[in-house]
């Protein structure tokens, strides 16, 4: 029964992105607000609260989400900013998520510094 419930975690997720990506073939706009939307996280805190009934995890998990957002943010200021300087899309993203590993970092430093990662 429990591979059952991956496989639906799975699917339902997949069908969120695909279904994002197949809206920003038409409208960017509209993909982009579905990613936006913390739909994962949001999915992760119910089924993290199914699993343990645990509320001081997902307070937990939402605070270290919060930490996380921000250094994720660097992907989208330097992917567009590359890409209009005429940069090719695989170099671009490479840069791309090799600057956002190196905020992760410094993301999870500062969170740690602060006592809000375990």
């Amino acid at each position: 029964m429990v591979w059952l419930q991956l496989v639906g975690k799975g699917v339902l997720s997949g069908a969120i992105v695909v279904g994002a990506s197949e809206l920003a073939k038409k409208t960017t706009l509209l993909g982009a607000l579905v990613i936006s939307i913390p739909v994962t996280s949001i999915m992760a805190m119910i089924w993290l609260y199914k699993d343990t009934g645990d509320t001081e995890k997902i307070a937990a998990f939402s605070e270290s989400v919060l930490w996380l957002v921000l250094p994720s943010l660097v992907l989208f200021i330097i992917l567009p900013i590359l890409l209009r300087r005429g940069w090719e899309f695989t170099p671009a993203l490479t840069v791309g998520i090799v600057s956002t590993i190196l905020a992760y970092g410094i993301g999870l430093w500062v969170a740690s510094s602060f006592g809000t990662t375990a």
